[in-house]
Parts: structure tokens; sequence; C-alpha cells
């Protein structure tokens, strides 16, 4: 065998060697992510029954109802991006900051019904800040346009009036 046909060879199973790891690796950490959708993404294009996704938006006004089911317990809420709002269920102790008007993000899946039941929800940290995800929906919602200065108020982002429902 010549020099550069080995040379070829070991660059052909260094190759075959790195692809098989990078797809072995994402293979194993497909069923790991979570992609985000807004409820008017969620309105169009449904995730298949059990994939699990990150569902954010902002708490609607009034929409908040606590329970207590078994000793545990329960809340059942609206999210909503301004266009559209999701009934979210949800067993467990809600963070400090949870509230009205507040943007989260809730991990879960569909139900059927076309609630969702979220197994975990976070709520933004302080007054000024936004996850990434829920700015772009109000962005693409045209509830908020960055050009004209800076998001509006926690306050005032209860007061969205919601154009069609969902769940």
């Amino acid at each position: 065998m010549t020099r550069k046909k080995r040379r070829l060879l070991v660059l052909l199973v260094c190759g075959l060697g790195v692809g098989t790891a990078a797809g072995l690796s994402l293979w194993a950490l497909s069923s790991d992510v979570a992609f985000f959708t807004s409820p008017s993404q969620l309105a169009h294009d449904h995730p298949g029954p059990g994939r699990s996704f990150r569902l954010g938006g902002l708490v609607e006004a009034g929409s908040v109802q606590r329970t207590n089911e078994g000793g545990k317990p329960t809340a059942s809420f609206r999210v909503t991006d301004g266009n559209t709002a999701v009934v979210v269920h949800y067993s467990g102790i809600l963070p400090d900051l949870f509230r009205e008007g507040q943007g989260v993000v809730s991990l879960g899946t569909l139900a059927p019904d076309g609630s969702f039941t979220a197994q975990e929800v976070l709520a933004k940290h302080d007054e000024t800040y936004m996850p990434k995800e829920v700015a772009e929906a109000l962005k693409k919602s045209g509830h908020w346009n960055p050009e004209q200065g800076a998001p509006p108020p926690a306050s005032t982002w209860n007061t969205l009036t919601v154009k069609k429902t969902g769940g």
C-alpha cells in the first residue's frame, strides 16, 4: 500500500469515527431537547403526542386559580403572547416571583384537550428581565417593537387583549 493510500485510509477511518460519535451523541440528546413555542405557534403547529417543549409568554390577568389536590398544591393559569392564550396546569409549588402579568416559561407536554401540562414553571427574576423567547414572541405578535424603545413595563403586560383563545 502506498503512502498516499494509507493517509487516505486513515482520514476516512477518522472521519467515520468522528461522524459516528457525533451521530450517537445527537441521538442520545434528542429526547432531552425541548424547543420553545409561543401560544400562537402552538395554535398553528401542534407538537407530537408526548413531546416535551417549552411554552412561554405572559401570565394572563385574572387567570390564576390555585387549588390543593391530595395535599399537593396545584395551579391553573393562562399564558398569552397577546394573540392566543393557552391554559397551563401545574402540580407543585410555583416560583416566588410568579404572578399575573409576568413572563413565564413552562416545560411540559400538550394534553389531549389542548391544555398544557407543565412539569416545571420558570418565572422572571426582576423587573427588567424578560426571557429571550418571550421577547421574540412579543415582537412577532406586534406588541413590542425594539426600535421604539424598551419593552413595556410588566404592569402593562397583563392588559394585552387576547384575540384568540385556545385550550
